[in-house]
């Protein structure tokens, strides 16, 4: 399985994928704004766009749809419910349901509503010695999670982190709809100021960002990203959800608590 990421070069800072079977060099092409960059990609590395993923139904997950349509014919699969919205959807999907590409790749479809209440990640298990992936437009970000501002719901999203993003191993490597690292970083680091790792982090790649921010496993991210550590005393506590008190307040709290200040922050 070949995964090139490629960078959109705009104000969202957002990421497109292909995703190419080495055997057929056919290749899915997910969330395309920037479609002559993803065009552009493609011929670089000879490999043939025969289907286009939307995870969602926002603009700057779908804007280059129509462009890539017309330069190669490929259908468009994304979540049924938000086909009407899309336009132009071949294929409506479900959680559950599998995406294959070529000869040899296999993505499974995660129901991953939140930032949007039908939004689709899709997950490779491990495949020909290469680690699962995950790709998870603005459900999960580095060191952060999707807002729920435009027609999500920050209840749905704390049971997409803890029923779905939870069972997932910590070798995933996590692919992300935009490059918000640095800036998570930053609200890791308020959250929860002795977080080393998170420290160390944020010095090592202050000076890349967009093209160049590495990729990141799951394991990473439970150690960087407070809104899959719902457990550190430290954050709860910098909340105000339990000052001076022993009592451990819910997760589901904490993940609105962090979700509502990130807002804001």
């Amino acid at each position: 399985m070949l995964i090139e990421r490629i960078w959109a070069d705009n104000d969202g800072r957002n990421y497109h994928y292909l995703v190419a079977c080495e055997a057929t060099r056919e290749a899915l092409l997910i969330d395309p704004l920037n479609a002559e960059a993803c065009l552009a990609r493609a011929r670089e590395l000879d490999v043939r766009i025969t289907q286009i993923f939307n995870t969602h139904e926002h603009r700057d997950h779908t804007g280059g749809n129509a462009a890539v349509v017309a330069a190669t014919g490929a259908p468009v699969l994304a979540h049924a419910g938000a086909a009407e919205r899309i336009g132009g959807v071949s294929r409506g999907l479900h959680g559950g349901d599998l995406v294959r590409v070529g000869s040899t790749v296999e993505l499974h479809c995660l129901d991953t509503p939140g930032h949007t209440r039908t939004h689709l990640c899709l997950y490779a298990d491990s495949q020909a010695g290469a680690p699962p992936a995950l790709f998870c437009g603005d459900t999960l970000f580095n060191a952060g999670a999707g807002n729920c501002l435009h027609g999500g719901d920050p209840q749905l999203l704390y049971e997409t982190f803890v029923d779905r993003l939870a069972r997932l191993p910590d070798g995933a490597r996590v692919f992300p709809g935009h490059d918000y690292l640095l800036r998570n970083l930053g609200f890791t680091l308020d959250r929860e100021p002795s977080n080393s790792v998170a420290k160390e982090m944020a010095r090592r790649y202050a000076e890349l960002s967009g093209p160049r921010t590495p990729i990141l496993t799951l394991g990473q991210e439970r150690q960087i990203n407070v809104f899959l550590r719902l457990g550190s005393p430290e954050i709860s506590a910098r909340l105000g959800l339990a000052p001076g008190s022993s009592a451990t307040p819910a997760p589901r709290e904490v993940f609105l608590a962090l979700r509502a200040l990130r807002n804001r922050w």
